[in-house]
């Protein structure tokens, strides 16, 4: 396989970078970041459709300014979830009011989205939703009751896509629709942070208590949500995959720095290790490029999930190892009226542990494996 830049994806590159080295700082207010990303056209380069303020650019030009991104002081992302999620979905599934109302307010970066899908009982059995909603008999539109969980970025978005029961007495995933619902509705919709080991809050539990959907708000048509969330579930994974190595390899570069610091580099058992994490590293990169733009391979987020997941939980651990003693004491003292803090290797270790549960646990991974690309037979499930 070969893959490389052109001359005119490296001027692309490089007017990225020069516009990123000028108005990105790390610490700036996310929302208004979103905004200033959006008023330049940087954001929707990979959308399949133009017109909406957004820039055109190619697959390759897409990993550059993906790379770059990573590579700058930028802030993270509030709109990727709307930008690389629902967008392409939109563009898939919905109709032209849909487009019309929703992208360009993506694109420009004014409104921000979560992804309404895991429920306490239907986590990664996306099937087992229970959140219902019922149809007004007078205008036609729905009232959506139920709870959400681990939804990411809630409590900054300002609209959430919504798999919901729409079909009473349906089971599994049949009746379900994919709805577009406001976070805009006092009393009925609340949104309560998750604290985590890391004392940070980016997952939320959402509760709808009757929250209004407008009928011409379904994706894909009423009945429809399996085929539109699995559709979705496809853009998940991609050229964001390659600026996350850039990351991946920013931290591994600060671990074997320490362990070089710390004398741990001389143990062969932790220096073969670190050189096991660099050659794994570059194998998931190389993939990433060998799967990029291949539509139908049905296997290969799952493979790249299972790939990065195990490989971030390792970097934690051997973050933690390569420091010995000293990485059990915070950077800080403890008091009562202080909670703790952390720091860089630690948030690394304790964050890391969730990487082979969320978006998919391993074991949900390695079953549409086995039964999507091997064809082996499917694992039996209890009735709902």
């Amino acid at each position: 396989m070969e893959f490389g830049f052109a001359a005119e994806d490296e001027v692309f590159r490089a007017d990225v970078r020069d516009w990123l080295s000028e108005h990105a700082e790390s610490g700036q207010d996310r929302r208004s970041w979103e905004r200033a990303l959006g008023k330049a056209g940087w954001i929707g380069l990979g959308w399949s459709e133009d017109g909406y303020g957004n820039r055109r650019a190619t697959l390759t030009q897409q990993v550059a300014w993906a790379e770059e991104y990573a590579r700058s002081d930028a802030p993270p992302r509030s709109g990727h979830i709307g930008e690389n999620l629902l967008a392409p979905t939109l563009i898939a599934h919905g109709t032209d009011e849909q487009k019309s109302r929703f992208l360009p307010a993506i694109a420009a970066g004014d409104e921000l989205w979560c992804q309404g899908y895991s429920e306490p009982g239907a986590g990664s059995d996306l099937a087992g939703v229970r959140t219902s909603a019922v149809r007004d008999g007078g205008d036609g539109s729905y009232r959506v009751t139920g709870q959400k969980i681990w939804t990411s970025l809630a409590h900054e978005a300002d609209w959430c896509f919504v798999l919901a029961r729409t079909e009473v007495g349906s089971r599994r995933h049949r009746g379900l629709s994919f709805l577009l619902v406001s976070m805009d509705q006092p009393g009925c919709v609340e949104v309560r942070p998750i604290r985590q080991l890391t004392g940070t809050s980016e997952f939320n539990e959402v509760f709808f208590d009757g929250a209004r959907v407008r009928a011409e708000h379904v994706v894909g048509g009423e009945g429809e949500g399996w085929r539109v969330a699995m559709s979705l579930l496809g853009f998940e994974r991609g050229v964001s995959t390659l600026a996350q190595q850039i990351g991946f390899a920013s931290e591994l570069g600060r671990v074997v720095e320490a362990a070089v610091v710390s004398g741990a580099v001389l143990d062969p058992v932790l220096r073969d290790r670190l050189v096991r994490q660099w050659a794994e590293l570059k194998a998931m990169r190389w993939n990433a490029l060998r799967t990029l733009g291949r539509a139908g391979d049905a296997g290969a987020p799952s493979v790249a999930k299972l790939l990065w997941g195990g490989w971030h939980q390792r970097l934690g651990e051997l973050a933690m190892q390569v420091r010995g003693a000293a990485a059990t004491v915070g950077p800080v003292d403890w008091t009562p009226s202080l909670s703790y803090e952390l720091d860089l290797f630690q948030h690394l270790f304790l964050f890391s542990r969730a990487d082979t549960i969320y978006g998919g646990s391993d074991q949900v991974q390695r079953t549409i494996i086995a039964e999507r690309v091997l064809g082996l037979p499917r694992e039996p499930k209890g009735v709902v």
